[in-house]
């Protein structure tokens, strides 16, 4: 059975947010992968991953750049996960192919609570989820920006 989390942006947003969930993945030495709610904001989230910080390495790739055996980190906006990830990320109001939920051990699941449609998307995922007998967790930033489990 998976675990999802959702994470509701409020004083963030998700080009801060989403490099640090994954640097953490890739320490830990997991693979994920992380759909994209459209094909253009893949190329997007992909310049990002490379330049939010100067100091760091995420090594990631997509459709674009191939080898996706070899990547820790898959960039998409179809329902693939040719890296063999464990971790799932759902950004941008994507979703995913229910059928396929059970083959990822965690599932990320971030919205901005500033967007009605992506509100609104999370919520009906999270009852989706509920029913499907996932476990689900809320974590809403406070004030400064920090996580707390609701």
């Amino acid at each position: 059975m998976s675990r999802m989390d959702f994470y509701h942006l409020q004083t963030s947003i998700l080009d801060a947010v989403l490099p640090q969930l994954l640097e953490k993945v890739y320490a830990n030495k997991q693979r994920a992968v992380v759909k994209i709610g459209t094909r253009e904001r893949v190329g997007y989230i992909n310049t990002l991953l490379w330049t939010y910080d100067e100091e760091s390495f995420l090594p990631h790739g997509s459709k674009a750049d191939g080898n996706a055996e070899l990547q820790p980190v898959w960039l998409t906006a179809d329902d693939d996960n040719p890296n063999n990830a464990n971790m799932l990320f759902l950004v941008d109001g994507a979703d995913y192919d229910a059928d396929k939920l059970e083959s990822f051990v965690r599932i990320f699941y971030i919205f901005d609570g500033n967007v009605p449609e992506h509100l609104n998307k999370a919520r009906e995922y999270w009852k989706f989820a509920k029913d499907a007998g996932v476990d689900c967790f809320y974590w809403q930033q406070n004030d400064t920006g920090k996580w707390q489990q609701k």
